[in-house]
């Protein structure tokens, strides 16, 4: 039976993407889920593994796991390739890999890292957009088909001591837009989604680089508690629907509060 709608994730292993994955299969969709599966060593923190991805697939006939890192556009094209070959089309582009590294001011800042944050969190979500857009528009249902990168509350504000996390959030939010604009007349919309402190590895890691709590970086939140990575796929989902077609261009601050 062919799905209704069909939905690339990257980052789909752990965290948002995850979630994403699974909320997105609860609603009925057939999911490709794709993450680089790096695993120790990868970066400053540990990134997932293989058998974490196939976890994420496992409750779900209709997802299917793909290891591919997004800094590999050919990868991007494959899996959408992929995607097209099986279920027939492609609806719905979460682009949700991300990493985060930092800890020093920006003249101390290592350019290598910014090379890695500016390799995945930016070119990441290009190379998904680039790869998916061509497939939308000559799908069956271009003005139902949605990308949706995960930006975040660095994407409007600057953080103390990750400038570089800061800035490639910002060309995130930026990317969005001038994908809208160019967007114009086919019907695919594109939005990104700004989480604020949720409840994932990578918050971890921030509060690892201020020697802090992740309780102490949810006070900064008026909602005054973390924020679930299946909250943050709840308003993903919306942001992939159909009925979020007005939300073209936008940038949706899931933060809690953060910037309030």
């Amino acid at each position: 039976m062919t799905p209704a709608r069909v939905a690339l994730v990257t980052g789909a292993a752990r965290g948002i993407g995850a979630a994403t994955v699974a909320r997105l299969a609860a609603d009925g969709c057939a999911v490709l889920a794709l993450d680089s599966c790096a695993g120790p060593g990868a970066t400053p923190y540990d990134l997932p593994t293989r058998a974490d991805l196939e976890a994420v697939a496992a409750p779900w006939p209709e997802v299917l796991p793909v290891v591919a890192d997004v800094r590999d556009r050919a990868a991007l094209r494959d899996a959408v390739g992929h995607a097209v070959e099986r279920w027939g089309r492609l609806d719905v582009a979460v682009a949700a890999a991300a990493v985060m590294v930092g800890g020093r001011p920006l003249w101390e800042t290592d350019p290598a890292e910014l090379d890695l944050l500016w390799d995945v969190d930016v070119k990441g979500v290009w190379h998904t957009a680039a790869a998916a857009v061509p497939a939308m528009i000559d799908g069956p249902d271009p003005s139902g088909c949605r990308v949706v990168a995960v930006a975040s509350a660095a994407g409007s504000h600057g953080l103390y001591r990750l400038a570089g996390y800061t800035a490639v959030k910002h060309a995130v939010v930026g990317l969005v837009k001038g994908l809208a604009a160019d967007l114009v007349g086919t019907g695919v919309t594109a939005v990104a989604v700004s989480p604020g402190s949720t409840r994932t590895a990578m918050l971890e890691q921030t509060a690892a680089i201020y020697a802090t709590t992740t309780d102490d970086l949810v006070s900064h939140q008026l909602l005054g508690r973390v924020i679930e990575p299946e909250e943050m796929a709840a308003t993903i989902a919306f942001c992939a629907s159909r009925e979020a077609a007005v939300l073209h261009g936008s940038v949706v601050s899931a933060d809690g509060g953060f910037g309030a």
